[in-house]
């Protein structure tokens, strides 16, 4: 076996929901490494809009174009999940100066409790950059568009989520 077949990339994060900024990370990524899992995890203290289910089924829908792509639902720690599927690169999307001192802390953390585990950090496509998913959240709570934010399987289930009209 060659060591890049071996190797397993994991894109973690709530994804609630999953922005066009996530879904440029995700596809980057997929052709980066040869198996790449989009780890959702579950956060209560990030209170969601979407349940786990439901972030994993959106995430699926948008990836569905990606044979090398595969999508878990989780909780708990990063590295756990990273251990138990055999994951040795952590992906993360940076978008800022404070984006890359938080991550490189984690990814010091992360290695220590978990050796083989590399972290790799991807900045957005330019016209990304912005994204968040909590300014997502907000704009669609206050009826802003959101086509030009989220990938068109998520417009209609977020407009639900915040009671907003379709189209």
């Amino acid at each position: 076996m060659s060591p890049s077949s071996s190797i397993v990339a994991a894109y973690s994060g709530t994804f609630d929901p999953v922005t066009l900024g996530h879904n440029d990370i995700i596809h980057r990524a997929a052709r980066m490494f040869p198996r790449l899992i989009v780890a959702v995890g579950l956060n209560p203290a990030k209170n969601p809009r979407f349940s786990l289910e439901e972030r994993v089924d959106l995430i699926r829908q948008v990836t569905s174009d990606l044979s090398n792509v595969e999508v878990k639902g989780f909780s708990g720690l990063v590295v756990d999940f990273a251990r138990d599927n055999d994951v040795n690169v952590l992906v993360r999307g940076v978008r800022t100066v404070v984006d890359v001192d938080y991550e490189k802390q984690m990814a010091v953390m992360n290695r220590d409790l978990y050796p083989q585990l590399d972290t790799v950090m991807l900045t957005p496509s330019p016209e990304y950059a912005h994204l968040s998913s909590s300014l997502v959240r907000e704009l669609a709570s206050l009826g802003a568009p959101v086509a030009k934010l989220v990938p068109p399987a998520v417009v209609g289930p977020l407009l639900d989520r915040f009671g907003r009209p379709r189209g």
